[in-house]
């Protein structure tokens, strides 16, 4: 997500107190038939496909009508290869997170807030196998030996799960899930992501190849607004994408996508983001983007940034756009930056920073500002703020407005 923020609507008009999710029903799959199936289709290496399962049901003899047969075949691929009993919440295409707390504590987020959602396991052993099927799918192994684990697998799912005891009450699993729609800006805006003075200050921000950052919480909404903004960039710009996880997907015709790598059970392996900035900068990049600013390979953003790598950046966590400066002096320390080299190298590298977050169960760009390096060191200063609906300008406006073409005195209070 993550999300993270993973993409999916930008609000779905739901509110933390909305109505709870109910998804389509669907027939319970009879114990009996499942094993029976599993041990079927399990019984050949081939891959796990509808067709498979299909026959298997049919084989077994069991009558169950033309209905019955669709429900069983959809189940029984859920629990073979699916995401078992959560795979009818994905349907929701509004669904852009589910999480796991326990068998019978299931909770989903569609953009309003969370929601507990009408799903229950059988108990803590279908829980952990679910999470370790899951684990083994993306090729990484779920056990006590490694009790913590965070994959991508095929369909666009990113899962993390966590054993006891070092979860105290029993398996958790995570599911991010990527939506391969990507949103207009159109769209984001008539969902109320932002209005029309902050959607034409974005656009000219990537047209004019201003280097920024794109800060929030988990789940505001970073990684929708970055894929959509990339989405603006020239057909003839070569985009390099750089994240832990796969989870951008720009509606771009040259993308260049770059996922880090996880040691193996030896620790060896390992290729983390700073060697991928590294090896992206031999790769003639005309955008370069890091998914999620998360560890040292700050230092070497900031470096790309400043040796003539503009239009570029990222998404950070920060609870608001002022606590940016502080996010990159502590990352920057990770990678034995001082406060005053991480200060002159984002001073100059970085030109803006868009902070998001939820305000009335909506995702919302709530300010636009400027990074400026001074006698206090870094700070960011306001352009443009959302004062309960209403965008306010700020101490930055007039110069981030005379830098992207647009009239300083035209925005009021709009």
């Amino acid at each position: 997500m993550s999300a993270h923020s993973a993409p999916g609507p930008p609000d779905s008009g739901g509110s933390p107190g909305a109505a709870r999710y109910r998804p389509p029903a669907r027939a319970s799959v009879d114990a009996r038939l499942l094993e029976s199936v599993r041990e079927s289709v399990m019984s050949d290496a081939a891959p796990v496909t509808l067709s498979r399962v299909a026959a298997a049901v049919q084989a077994s003899g069991r009558l169950l009508g033309t209905a019955g047969a669709l429900a069983a075949v959809e189940g029984i691929s859920a629990e073979l290869s699916g995401l078992g009993p959560l795979q009818v919440l994905v349907r929701d295409p509004a669904v852009t997170d589910i999480f796991v707390n326990g068998p019978g504590s299931v909770w989903l987020d569609r953009g309003g807030g969370l929601e507990r959602a009408p799903v229950v396991f059988s108990g803590e052993t279908q829980v952990r196998a679910l999470a370790a099927r899951l684990v083994s799918a993306g090729g990484r192994r779920l056990d006590d030996a490694s009790p913590c684990v965070d994959v991508r697998l095929d369909g666009g799912f990113r899962v993390h799960a966590v054993l006891p005891p070092i979860s105290t009450s029993g398996t958790l699993l995570s599911v991010r899930i990527r939506r391969e729609r990507v949103f207009s800006m159109e769209e984001l805006r008539q969902n109320g992501m932002f209005g029309t003075l902050v959607q034409s200050v974005l656009e000219r921000m990537v047209e004019h190849r201003l280097s920024f950052l794109i800060s929030g919480a988990t789940g505001s909404g970073k990684t929708t607004l970055l894929a959509t903004l990339l989405g603006l960039c020239s057909p003839g710009e070569r985009l390099v994408l750089i994240e832990d996880a796969a989870e951008l997907n720009p509606v771009h015709p040259h993308v260049v996508s770059l996922e880090a790598r996880h040691g193996n059970l030896e620790g060896g392996g390992v290729v983390d983001l700073g060697e991928l900035v590294r090896q992206s900068l031999r790769m003639r990049p005309d955008r370069l983007v890091v998914g999620e600013c998360r560890g040292a390979e700050v230092r070497e953003l900031l470096a790309a940034m400043n040796t003539g790598h503009s239009g570029g950046g990222g998404t950070i966590h920060a609870n608001t756009a002022a606590d940016v400066p502080a996010r990159l002096t502590a990352l920057g320390a990770l990678a034995g930056l001082g406060q005053d080299a991480v200060r002159l190298q984002a001073a100059s590298a970085l030109d803006a920073v868009v902070h998001v977050e939820r305000m009335n169960g909506r995702r919302t760009v709530a300010c636009i500002g400027v990074l400026e390096g001074g006698p206090a060191g870094l700070v960011v200063s306001s352009a443009l703020d959302n004062c309960g609906g209403a965008v306010r300008c700020g101490p930055a406006w007039t110069g981030l407005a005379a830098r992207l073409g647009l009239d300083p005195a035209g925005a009021g209070t709009a």
